[in-house]
């Protein structure tokens, strides 16, 4: 007579499924959730304003720039890439073929190698630097090792984060969720819910239309830095949507 066995009910087998398949759904919603930050922000949009989304998440198609040598697109997000070998010998630039005057711009970063900063170059043009057409003449909003704003190839910095309000509000090597707002002669700048500048050029004969431009600094180590997003809206009304807090 053969032994009987114990009777396993399918409930032992389905229930820890059950949970895993519950906390897997529950992981990839807040990587989901995370990653459409920029586009949840079109909510909050005055209704005077239209989203026009920069990047597509698949191609750089409306991009110029280095693009296969520097600059590609991985798993939704533009990456600037070099090795210690090929680094630019300027910093370069992705930029936008179509220029902006006043414009709100939502978007993530993430510096992933290196802690030389990156940034987001306005008001200006791209120009050649060390034999690449793509160096760029301009206001650049600095992040994340380095805030504050810099003009290149001009006066240098021009505001510095001296109190470390972006510093504090800031991640080295995460992501960021940030907001520019350039209207007239003025840009605020938010960093993770934290307005962290406000300031206005002096001389605002130099904030002229241009491309905007997705830096990689000049370097000669390896670094990587990583965009997505990129929420545009041209002549914004003059305020901030994604400030919880003040400097």
């Amino acid at each position: 007579m053969q032994p009987r066995r114990p009777f396993l009910s399918p409930i032992r087998f389905f229930f820890p499924l059950a949970i895993c398949a519950i906390a897997t759904s529950a992981n990839l919603a807040d990587d989901a959730a995370s990653f459409d930050w920029s586009s949840q922000q079109i909510a909050k949009l005055p209704a005077s304003e239209k989203a026009i989304h920069l990047f597509n998440g698949v191609d750089l198609s409306n991009w110029e720039g280095q693009i296969g040598k520097y600059f590609s697109v991985e798993k939704g997000a533009i990456v600037g890439r070099n090795t210690k070998d090929d680094g630019p010998k300027a910093s370069t630039y992705l930029v936008t073929q179509q220029k902006y005057r006043n414009f709100r711009l939502i978007f993530e970063g993430r510096l992933v190698t290196s802690d030389m900063h990156s940034g987001i170059a306005l008001w200006g043009k791209t120009v050649e630097k060390q034999g690449d057409p793509f160096s760029y003449q301009g206001h650049l909003v600095m992040f994340p090792s380095g805030y504050g704003f810099y003009d290149l190839y001009g006066r240098n910095m021009i505001y510095n984060d001296k109190d470390q309000v972006a510093k504090k509000a800031g991640k080295q090597h995460d992501w960021n969720r940030m907001e520019i707002l350039a209207i007239g002669d003025r840009i605020r700048f938010v960093i993770n819910g934290t307005l962290a500048a406000d300031w206005t050029d002096p001389k605002p004969e130099t904030c002229q239309a241009g491309p905007i431009g997705l830096q990689l600094h000049q370097n000669k180590v390896a670094q990587e830095v990583q965009f997505r997003g990129l929420i545009l809206t041209t002549d914004p009304e003059d305020r901030v949507i994604t400030a919880t807090t003040t400097k």
